[in-house]
């Protein structure tokens, strides 16, 4: 297993392409904070959750100067779907053959149900302006994570 990235590490750039199909570049985010979450899969309850605890966080959020982008192995038209259905109003990132989930350490082997599999391991980076990882959050909960980060980034609750 690839060492997981640390407070002060260079955040691994990438292009992935959004629910629009656009391209997205890390690095042409740089001078913004970016709030990058590894999510398992649209429409599934936990999923869900998250996405919309990110939704309803995003005004304080973007107030505080943060960028929110989601990362999962979803398809672009999933994606699409999933942001219509949801009204999230942040961009989601198709990475179909989870390269940037390795290159975050964000994909390996965890416990389901007794079982040892590989797959997605729902993790938070925050990078800051010069593209460095601020903060990590590996092997969180759907539920309350984002009360959690928002408490961990000195913002009030929702």
């Amino acid at each position: 297993m690839t060492e997981r990235l640390q407070p002060g590490d260079l955040a691994p750039d990438f292009t992935l392409s959004d629910d629009h199909g656009d391209a997205v570049t890390l690095s042409q985010l740089r001078g913004q904070r970016v709030i990058l979450y590894f999510y398992p899969q649209a429409f599934t309850p936990g999923c869900t959750t998250q996405a919309c605890d990110f939704r309803d966080s995003s005004a304080p959020l973007q107030a505080a100067g943060y960028t929110v982008l989601g990362v999962s192995r979803d398809s672009v038209e999933k994606l699409a779907s999933f942001r219509d259905d949801e009204k999230l109003p942040f961009p989601l990132l198709s990475d179909p053959d989870h390269a940037v989930h390795e290159a975050y350490t964000a994909w390996g082997e965890k416990q389901n149900y007794g079982k040892t599999i590989t797959g997605v391991l729902r993790s938070t980076f925050v990078i800051d302006a010069d593209g460095k990882v601020e903060q990590t959050f590996y092997n969180t909960k759907a539920t309350g994570h984002v009360a959690m980060l928002r408490k961990k980034l000195g913002l009030a609750a929702a």
